[in-house]
């Protein structure tokens, strides 16, 4: 590690002289360090090798899915018979998981150091109880032994019932509900809290666009969605003051087998709004260098309700762009993605005409005449005048080294989101409101090795953001800038039928919002932004000044007792 440090460090210190301080060039020092810690660190490695069989025929098992979930090694299968082997695996203590159909799911810690062959048998049984959750812990844990409640949704589920959007996919969940303002357009809420106080996220990394509206969707592919981690109560040790009511984790599928291609292709066609879906992915692994992309693309009409036949101002557009590299490695893994999001919404205002009582538009801006819609741009894709845009790019790292018995894991991402309103018929080019918000997130983790049974994780995360108005005619929200911060220590331990965990944090964020001024274009006759000046009455304040620090502690505690094998008591405090 010392020899990581000498190496590394210096070369920081280097480049940070030449290097302006911004966020891009954080970035690439970032990934920079990424090589040199893969580069230089050399861990002790190991390889694991079995044979899986029927508790009670002892028959081989073929098919059967191995895997680690902290590692995020793709899944291995077990062989035509039974057997299995595991290479380039680090000497530490981790959780293996094996599934298989028809059979109850193996959840056991190996300590990998010890263990280098392991024959596994397994129980029949029609429901396969024992998921593996990781989201809302430190360690990959069992989701009946963890003490907050969790739900979580399958693939097979998300497959079964489609939906417009992802977030509409998980409202048959109790407690569970979404505030929709329109077709593909919904905003999660758990247990009646929503907006800011749910955090989202992607593949562990923490989604942020503008999440205080209700005007717009969580900006994810929901075809890129495989499995979704729900928290049902405060995550706020973990994730920050932001996870007050819970936390919604959209996993993407894993990485492809070693020395394989995986392809799949994916079309839904929903009869309402006439929505033409479809995908298509790619993924391949290549002596552990992982590659994958996925290209989505989601069209609807206006949909139809018993009353009105087709609501006007309900179609969209949405195209979606997912690469990822990434390498597996003894040492740990080091991934690589990124993702375009690009929605195009209409946005319905209801207006009917007094006598037929059908549909009309707005064409001018004193709104004084409004045309009656007719059916053929009722069942056409146009995208109207009168809509919104919303684009999203994100590009993010997730690393993971082992250093000894230990294991430190580190996050990064950018993100941008663009959100334009386009709500003035005779001006189509230029937005009522436009927002670009730039969100710059880490999270580094430390594990340290298990002392006596408990297993300890200190950290710190938290983000930057910055918020602009661009070029548009309404303000909603001022532009302003805010950092924050979180340590935390976290640490459980399990006894025969009772695991205890409990920890704390410390969050600071600081926040401030510049003075906003406009005055009214003569050319266009709306109002845009310009400078102070005291001296022109003209000149309107839309927002004043302020600027902040907060700053809170938090602790937590739970347990989970299991009473039998069926029945689990679980507190949370």
């Amino acid at each position: 590690m010392k020899k990581i440090i000498s190496v590394f460090f210096p070369f920081v210190e280097k480049a940070k002289q030449r290097l302006p301080r911004s966020p891009k060039n954080i970035f690439i020092l970032f990934l920079l360090g990424c090589i040199l810690l893969s580069t230089f660190h050399v861990n002790a490695q190991t390889s694991l090798k079995g044979k899986i069989t029927d508790k009670e025929t002892k028959e081989a098992i073929p098919g059967a899915v191995i895997s680690f979930p902290d590692l995020q090694k793709p899944p291995v299968s077990s062989k035509l018979d039974g057997t299995y082997e595991i290479k380039e695996l680090p000497k530490i203590k981790t959780m293996m998981l094996v599934k298989m159909t028809g059979y109850k799911t193996y959840v056991a810690k190996i300590d990998l150091a010890v263990v280098s062959v392991l024959n596994i048998e397994m129980d029949t049984s029609v429901i396969e109880a024992d998921e593996v959750i990781v989201t809302g812990t430190s360690h990959a844990t069992e989701l009946l032994k963890n003490p907050v409640p969790m739900y979580i949704i399958s693939p097979e589920y998300l497959l079964q019932n489609a939906a417009t959007n992802i977030i509409d996919a998980m409202i048959k969940i109790p407690g569970v509900s979404a505030v929709s303002t329109g077709p593909n357009v919904s905003k999660p809420f758990i247990r009646g809290l929503g907006y800011n106080r749910i955090l989202t996220l992607f593949d562990g990394v923490r989604q942020d666009g503008q999440q205080w509206g209700d005007e717009h969707g969580i900006e994810v592919d929901q075809y890129l969605v495989e499995r979704i981690e729900v928290v049902k109560g405060p995550a706020s040790l973990i994730y920050g003051s932001d996870a007050l009511a819970g936390v919604i984790n959209l996993l993407p599928a894993h990485s492809a087998p070693e020395g394989m291609i995986k392809g799949a292709v994916f079309n839904n066609y929903q009869t309402n709004n006439l929505q033409i879906g479809n995908s298509i992915s790619l993924n391949g692994n290549d002596n552990g260098f992982t590659w994958g992309f996925t290209a989505s693309h989601k069209q609807a009409s206006d949909y139809k309700n018993k009353y009105d036949g087709r609501v006007f101002g309900t179609k969209y557009n949405e195209n979606d762009l997912n690469f990822k590299v990434g390498i597996n490695r003894s040492w740990g893994f080091s991934h690589l993605n990124f993702s375009l999001y690009d929605n195009q919404q209409e946005i319905p205002d209801g207006s009917r005409d007094s006598v037929t009582r059908k549909f009309t538009k707005q064409i001018t801006e004193e709104d004084t005449i409004r045309p009656i819609v007719n059916d053929d741009e009722l069942s056409s894709y146009k995208i109207a005048v009168i809509h919104q845009r919303v684009q999203h790019y994100r590009v993010y790292s997730a690393n993971s080294f082992i250093i000894g018995k230990s294991r430190l894991g580190i996050k990064i991402g950018f993100q941008k989101s663009v959100r334009r309103e386009f709500g003035h018929p005779q001006h189509p080019e230029l937005p009522a409101l436009q927002l670009q918000l730039y969100s710059a997130t880490y999270d580094v983790k430390y594990y340290l090795p298990e002392v006596k049974g408990w297993e300890t994780t200190v950290g710190v995360n938290g983000m930057y953001q910055k918020n602009s108005n661009k070029n548009a005619t309404e303000f909603v929200i001022p532009n302003y800038s805010s950092f924050d911060a979180g340590p935390f220590a976290f640490t459980k331990r399990s006894f025969k039928k009772l695991e205890i965990a409990f920890g704390f944090r410390y969050d600071i964020r600081t926040f401030k919002n510049d003075a906003l001024f406009t005055k009214t274009n003569p050319e266009t006759g709306f109002d845009m932004e310009t400078n102070a000046n005291s001296s022109d009455s003209t000149v309107i304040k839309q927002f004043d000044f302020y600027e902040h620090t907060f700053s809170g502690f938090s602790g937590s505690a739970g347990f989970t007792y299991n009473l039998t094998r069926k029945f689990f008591m679980k507190m949370n405090v």
